[in-house]
């Protein structure tokens, strides 16, 4: 399957996972990422899809969404051609599929998820630093606390395309385990999803929203 008139649009923390899922359904459609430091703010990565939307060519009729809804980046938004997006609600999510039922949030409650194929790309000191929020007259320590003394859990996330099992990974992933007291245990994730998005195998997992349709939250949470 080859369409010109496709594109996918992808956050850039799954290009591999997009990658693969090309590879493995034989398709070649080009690929636009989007910075995976836009999911910082939702307001700016909706910013960041619509000013991509608006210079992809003409000739383009369908846009294939290699990410979630993403605490609210494609709410209320429409478009000029039709987008087919995951119906999850974000990018976790989306590799925690791992058969044919419509569930948009598979996480669990007090856990989090490492699926970097790159260990070295997964650190909660740099999570907080993104996130923080500014309280004055609080260190930056109680921060941290306040910020992820609700976990009591992290899993790594077995895609099938990251060395997750390797000496390296399993010892970043329990330096960050150590350091928010958490306890660390592995999970089984799939491609998927991502598989079926570029194979055109849009079933209820999927949102097939035609031009102009206004895209909402009802329409990923049931």
């Amino acid at each position: 399957m080859n369409r010109s008139d496709t594109v996918i649009f992808a956050c850039s923390a799954l290009e591999v996972y997009v990658l693969a899922a090309q590879k493995k359904e034989g398709t070649h459609y080009p690929v636009v990422f989007l910075d995976k430091e836009n999911h910082v703010e939702p307001k700016q990565m909706k910013q960041c899809i619509l000013a991509a939307e608006r210079e992809l060519p003409q000739t383009v009729e369908n846009v294939l969404v290699a990410m979630g809804f993403c605490g609210g980046a494609l709410d209320s938004v429409s478009f000029s051609r039709r987008f087919v997006i995951p119906r999850v609600d974000d990018c976790v999510s989306l590799m925690l599929q791992t058969d044919q039922e419509y569930n948009p949030n598979p996480k669990e409650t007090g856990h989090l998820y490492m699926m970097e194929q790159n260990p070295e790309d997964f650190s909660f000191e740099k999570m907080f630093q993104d996130n923080k929020m500014e309280y004055e007259g609080v260190s930056q320590e109680m921060l941290f606390h306040m910020y992820f003394d609700s976990y009591t859990n992290l899993d790594i996330v077995d895609t099938g395309l990251n060395d997750c099992y390797s000496e390296e990974y399993a010892q970043k992933a329990q330096e960050n385990a150590d350091l928010i007291h958490a306890a660390l245990d592995y999970v089984q994730g799939s491609n998927r999803m991502l598989e079926k998005l570029v194979g055109g195998r849009w079933d209820k997992q999927f949102l097939v929203a035609e031009p102009g349709r206004l895209i909402r939250h009802g329409d990923f949470f049931e």
